[in-house]
């Protein structure tokens, strides 16, 4: 590992220290051999070679003075820093395919919810109760209206819905005070649960065992309502031979909670109505929430007191509250969770949306105030990150556990993606750069296939571009065609240029790479480079008809030399001494011979009278010119 890489706060300080000491002595700068004290007395107990702190010494000096001073060593630490920032960032660059792909809808309700079937097809519902299936690639496949328009009855709207994949069902949240099951395949109606104690806002399922579910629903009253049933397929089967209402066959609440495979818990969690609800399997817990600040975010258990202290004042209390049991009527009341069984989070202005991870043990948050917080589910205290950046309520938020990335989208279209390590901000689309534009009314990502779906008044979607696998049998170093390169024998580098305006370095002896710099010359090809005599230096010519001079070892640029009037490409370069006079000497499009004064930056130009055809190339030997 480099020196650089090894320096840890602590010997930085001794190391200031050691440079204020000498100065304070009278030595202003430190030849090669006073480095090499300094850094060995600073580094101690960690031995660096003699060989290490050379490469150290002339990466910092780059002019070749053969001194340095407290000023250089910091200038170039920083750019070290600075640029090492900038590759971590490209390498961790992670961007969506704009514009999206739009696909007109017919008119219409808003889109209230998209889901997607194992296989990714999406699964679209809404308001009206129109429910579409469509193929990952917005082909419409079949639609049907499950609501009978009746004219002396109010229209029903859907509130939400969810997929019973493993029994083929549909589950509908209606503003009637139901829970409506259809046949997946079909849309055919199966059976309903009325009479619900409030309206259905936010439906969830999760398959618990063999035959067992688990339905789950947060309604405007702020509970977090359960029903968990067993024996599944023959229990919708016995509904389904029940008297119809309105075409369905139906149960009420009451009665269906009467049966010995049904039991039915309500939690009153929040002060507002619920924004969101899910099950998370993995913690045994539903989390829920709210728009209201004191219980904004709340994760608790399903069934109930988790110790015996709890339960015992369950049973002191259930004079008081009862939950809904086998054979008992429903509360009127709902029953509070006891303190243990929950965890709630205060946050401002509420929630409205949130994503669970497992894999990194992280909860994050978005709503009214645009700020994206990340949580430990453990500790409701204080959040471990938040990410600002956002000009609008946060609508939608997704953690990417194979990227390590966030996904976010607010109500004004923009989407931006975020590293979930250093919190930075990787991507941002816009309404204008995406063309996604209207009222956003739903939106999922399915990992699969790594889309984003996003319903407006037309349904969008977004691929997520990725970095191709390199093949196993080939090694690739450049996304575009290399130009040139060179070996440094003074670093034992090598040094390659492409079209892409890329310079990297390489470990010649590894085959490591340990550095690079994009844009060095803007968006023009690097067509040509050398090195200074003292190997310290490199100079690289481009199709923009500039010479560039770097200190490579970390991407800063000392000098651009360029000729008066119209520049046009440089084929090759080279650098070369004459009668004590450093020259870069460049050839090119322009049928001349370009001679740059290093010291001076003074440029003298050759006219090419006997040039008939361009120059393509320069083999200059200094014994040529003395």
């Amino acid at each position: 590992m480099q020196i650089e890489q090894q320096l840890t706060l602590e010997q930085l300080q001794k190391l200031n220290t050691a440079f204020q000491e000498l100065e304070e002595n009278g030595c202003k700068s430190l030849d090669v051999e006073k480095f090499k004290q300094i850094v060995k007395k600073s580094m101690a107990p960690y031995n660096s070679s003699d060989e290490q702190i050379d490469e150290f010494f002339m990466k910092i000096d780059y002019a070749a003075t053969g001194t340095i001073r407290w000023d250089d060593f910091c200038t170039y630490m920083q750019l070290e820093y600075t640029e090492q920032d900038g590759s971590s960032a490209r390498l961790k660059k992670l961007t969506f395919s704009l514009p999206a792909m739009i696909q007109e809808l017919s008119y219409g309700e808003a889109i209230l919810r998209i889901n997607s079937l194992p296989d990714n097809t999406l699964v679209i519902a809404r308001e009206d109760g129109l429910i579409s299936f469509w193929s990952p690639q917005l082909q419409q496949k079949r639609s049907k209206m499950v609501f009978e328009k009746l004219s002396n009855k109010k229209p029903k709207w859907v509130m939400d819905f969810a997929v019973m994949s493993q029994y083929n069902k549909l589950i509908l949240g209606t503003g009637d005070h139901e829970i409506q099951f259809y046949e997946l395949s079909n849309f055919e109606p199966y059976c309903q649960i009325s009479s619900l104690e409030a309206i259905p806002l936010r439906l969830d399922y999760c398959y618990t065992d063999t035959d067992e579910c688990m339905i789950l629903y947060g309604d405007d009253q702020g509970c977090v309502n359960i029903l968990l049933m067993s024996s599944v397929g023959e229990l919708l089967r016995t509904w389904k031979k029940l008297p119809k209402d309105e075409s369905l066959p139906n149960i009420g609440l009451e009665s269906a909670v009467c049966s010995l495979n049904v039991t039915y818990i309500r939690w009153k969690v929040h002060g507002d109505w619920v924004t969101q609800l899910n099950y998370c399997d993995s913690m045994k817990a539903v989390i829920s929430t709210s728009s209201h600040e004191s219980t904004a975010l709340v994760i608790g258990c399903t069934v109930g007191a988790t110790n015996v202290e709890q339960q015992m004042k369950e049973i002191k209390d259930s004079g008081k509250e009862s939950r809904g049991k086998k054979g008992q009527m429903i509360p009127t009341v709902p029953t509070k969770r006891a303190e243990g069984d929950q965890t709630v989070f205060r946050i401002y202005k509420g929630v409205k949306t949130f994503a669970f991870c497992k894999k990194y043990n992280l909860l994050v948050t978005g709503g009214m105030d645009r700020i994206i917080r990340l949580w430990n589910p453990y500790m409701p205290r204080l959040p471990t990150g938040m990410l600002r950046s956002h000009m609008a309520p946060v609508f939608y938020l997704y953690v990417s556990e194979e990227d390590a990335r966030i996904f976010s989208m607010s109500t004004d279209n923009t989407l931006k993606i975020w590293d979930i390590e250093d919190h930075s901000c990787l991507f941002t689309a816009c309404s204008k750069s995406s063309g996604i534009k209207g009222e956003l009314t739903a939106c999922h990502y399915i990992p699969g296939t790594r889309s984003l779906y996003v319903a407006t008044d037309t349904l969008a979607l977004l691929h997520l571009r990725l970095r191709p696998p390199p093949e196993p049998h080939l090694v690739i170093s450049h996304k575009e065609p290399v130009l040139c390169c060179k070996y440094n024998k003074e670093f034992k580098h090598v040094v390659s240029c492409s079209e892409g305006s890329v310079v990297k370095v390489w470990d010649f002896a590894t085959g490591k790479h340990l550095f690079e710099f994009c844009d060095a010359h803007g968006s023009a090809a690097i067509t040509c480079m050398t090195f200074d005599d003292s190997g310290r230096r490199l100079v690289t010519g481009g199709r923009d008809g500039f010479l560039k001079v770097w200190n490579y070892n970390n991407g800063h640029c000392l000098h651009t030399l360029k000729r008066e009037g119209k520049c046009d490409e440089i084929c090759d370069c080279t650098y070369v001494e004459v009668n004590r006079n450093k020259y870069i000497i460049a050839v090119g499009w322009d049928r001349r011979i370009n001679m740059y004064f290093v010291s001076r930056k003074i440029r003298a130009e050759i006219d090419g009278l006997f040039y008939k055809m361009i120059i393509l190339n320069v083999l200059l030997n200094k014994s040529r010119f003395a």
